[in-house]
């Protein structure tokens, strides 16, 4: 007969009877946190000339957009279930113009108990929004995607970098 773990030693999010919970993080090290992830908005030639030329009925969609994504991060814990709410050090949205669309990469860092990976995703997935928000009257048929973390420092797991 196989015997299987706990669920709370299995998913740090469960309890033993397999319930959800906010993991306690009280008596982890503060370490720096730091965080990056990136996402795509994919948009037709005219869409992009006008972002680019700031022609958009609601205005300069990069500010707008950089927003949002800043905001957002510092709200990341009421957008994720049992997520830590962080005091965050510092948040960074930029977008691209690309060939197909606009490129968005945010960075996370905070002082604390556990990663900003969170934060970083909810930025870019944000801006990424907002981005379609600004220009959906021109181009409904826009994509988001892929997002996705592109690295994180600090903590016990150490460094990450994608592939």
């Amino acid at each position: 007969m196989v015997e299987y773990p706990k669920m709370s030693e299995t998913f740090s999010h469960l309890d033993e009877s397999g319930s959800a919970k906010m993991v306690d993080v009280s008596a982890k090290t503060e370490t720096i946190r730091t965080a990056r992830a990136e996402g795509f908005v994919a948009m037709n030639a005219e869409t992009r000339r006008l972002v680019a030329e700031k022609a958009l009925p609601k205005g300069d969609v990069f500010t707008v957009a950089r927003i949002a994504g800043i905001l957002a991060a510092k709200r990341t814990g009421e957008w994720i279930p049992l997520c830590h709410p962080l005091p965050l050090s510092g948040v960074h949205v930029d977008l691209t113009l690309t060939d197909s669309g606009v490129h968005v990469e945010a960075s996370a860092t905070c002082v604390g108990r556990t990663g900003v990976e969170m934060e970083a995703l909810v930025a870019v997935s944000a801006a990424a929004l907002t981005v379609y928000d600004m220009c959906k009257s021109v181009d409904k048929g826009m994509a988001i995607g892929p997002t996705r973390l592109l690295e994180k420092t600090g903590g016990k797991s150490g460094d990450w970098k994608a592939g």
